[in-house]
């Protein structure tokens, strides 16, 4: 999915083996936003559409019904894609938290300040983990 340009290939490597471990949630993720949005949006047009602009006489129950129902399923599917996405989140920061344990190269201070940081603030995970890697490296060689 990700096109890691200028990137060491230590680095893409690390990051392709992560975007494997996600990418099936990723996949499932998408299609579940992807329709959400379309059932959404056509559920509240038409159902504004029948309270405001259609006389009482003339509109259905069912049809209401029906709308109110696609609307339903359209915000199930949205609050599973969040789901979904907090899932993708949590098991990045799994990966990268393991990596680096599992590290042999940098001493345990400095895995230690990347896990705290990496479990402060999950949403720079990548960040920390891209600086990680080129610390290692430097530690490596």
């Amino acid at each position: 999915m990700q096109v890691w340009t200028d990137m060491p290939n230590f680095i893409k490597r690390e990051l392709e083996q992560l975007e494997e471990i996600v990418s099936p949630i990723m996949k499932k993720a998408s299609r579940y936003i992807f329709w959400s949005t379309p059932l959404i949006i056509l559920s509240l047009i038409n159902l504004m559409t029948l309270f405001f602009t259609v006389q009482d006489e003339k509109t259905s129950p069912l049809t209401i019904l029906i709308y109110a129902i696609i609307g339903a399923l359209g915000f199930a599917l949205s609050k599973e894609g969040k789901h979904q996405q907090k899932e993708i989140q949590k098991r990045s920061s799994q990966y990268i938290k393991d990596r680096i344990s599992k590290s042999q190269w940098t001493a345990e201070p400095i895995k230690a300040r990347y896990q705290t940081m990496i479990n402060e603030n999950p949403r720079k995970a990548i960040p920390y983990f891209i600086q990680f890697l080129k610390e290692e490296k430097r530690d490596w060689q």
